[in-house]
């Protein structure tokens, strides 16, 4: 069986993007999330960025929340409005949430 995985072209990685998305994108929050989701440059997919500080725990909790929310997206990218950038912030607490629990916290800020 092939792993899947995101593809690296549809990750967010250059400090100016980040900036770009934080400027001129739509804040949603949520407890333990904000998504910020701005207009691509280009006509690729829907991107993703994550920022996962220390306050949400230890490097494996802040890892497992990467993992989840690259996950999510993922499996829920095709259903994303085609040409943006989205950056995921986790707050304090994300760490703590299960996978199907993460995914409809998610779920409900793409929608909004």
């Amino acid at each position: 069986m092939r792993r899947q995985r995101l593809p690296r072209g549809a990750r967010l990685r250059d400090a100016r993007d980040f900036q770009r998305v934080n400027r001129s994108g739509v804040r949603r929050t949520s407890t333990y999330f904000v998504t910020v989701i701005a207009p691509a440059r280009d006509d690729a997919g829907a991107k993703l960025g994550l920022a996962v500080s220390r306050r949400v725990g230890n490097a494996v909790a802040r890892n497992r929340v990467k993992r989840h929310v690259r996950e999510w997206f993922r499996q829920n990218r095709h259903r994303l409005p085609p040409a943006t950038d989205w950056v995921v912030i986790a707050r304090k607490g994300a760490a703590e949430l299960a996978a199907p629990a993460l995914a409809s916290e998610l779920g409900r800020l793409a929608t909004q």
